[in-house]
């Protein structure tokens, strides 16, 4: 079996003295894909976050690689082999896209890489963050992360507000990036149906708790979980 990359150990986080997840408990293998799935306000942001360094961590434990993360700032985390591409993207809008990515930029990365992922921000290298259309600003969140050699890529909502021919072209993305071998991807997602495909395994969250775990297989073969957890359905098979 491998080994894990991530491990939660009834982890209880939030903002201030405000608790948003808890009691999560996961573990996460080399090279799996997991998608979070949940309603609006479950916790699903703040769990990414909490990986991340970014909130209030209350109690529990998170390991990457078996080390424990507690106390350790983000950018520390980083240099581990820990990445996010936030629901807000934050990109900078006064750099170049160019100067993006090389603030991003750790060890070996290469602008090349980044171009060949997303030929557009080749196209618009020199134009500013801020000018940018809403999927070329997730292109270059996603490109910029990337840069910085994750080894646990996290992606919270890369398909939010976009043209279903940009969600598209990130899914073929994300799709390429987990089969190279070198990425563990979690993927939050409202699209339940391209998260679904995606995915090996599944979380459902709900008040901050995990309410199923299991593989993605289940929750296509059985839509009804995803009716009593999420309130929706998956789309019908086209005829």
């Amino acid at each position: 079996m491998p080994e894990a990359v991530l491990e939660l150990e009834g982890l209880v986080a939030g903002y201030g003295d405000t608790t948003v997840l808890q009691g999560i408990s996961l573990s996460v293998p080399k090279g799996q894909r997991l998608a979070v799935i949940g309603r609006n306000g479950v916790g699903k942001t703040t769990l990414l976050a909490s990986i991340m360094g970014l909130t209030r961590q209350h109690g529990g434990k998170v390991r990457y690689r078996g080390h424990d993360l507690h106390g350790l700032a983000p950018h520390r985390r980083s240099a581990l082999g820990l990445g996010l591409v936030p629901q807000t993207r934050d990109i900078f809008p006064s750099l170049s896209v160019e100067e993006n990515l090389i603030a991003g930029m750790r060890g070996d990365a290469s602008l090349d890489e980044a171009y060949a992922l997303f030929p557009r921000l080749k196209e618009r290298r020199r134009n500013g963050g801020g000018q940018l259309s809403g999927g070329e600003q997730q292109m270059l969140s996603i490109a910029r992360t990337l840069m910085g050699r994750p080894e646990l890529l996290m992606l919270d909502e890369p398909l939010e507000g976009l043209a279903p021919v940009i969600c598209d072209m990130l899914m073929e993305t994300f799709e390429a990036l987990a089969a190279d071998g070198r990425h563990t991807i979690v993927l939050v997602e409202q699209h339940t149906d391209l998260a679904l495909s995606f995915a090996e395994q599944v979380l459902i969250l709900d008040a901050g708790s995990i309410v199923h775990a299991g593989p993605a297989e289940t929750l296509r073969l059985d839509p009804s979980i995803l009716e009593r957890h999420v309130g929706v359905g998956l789309a019908a098979p086209p005829p």
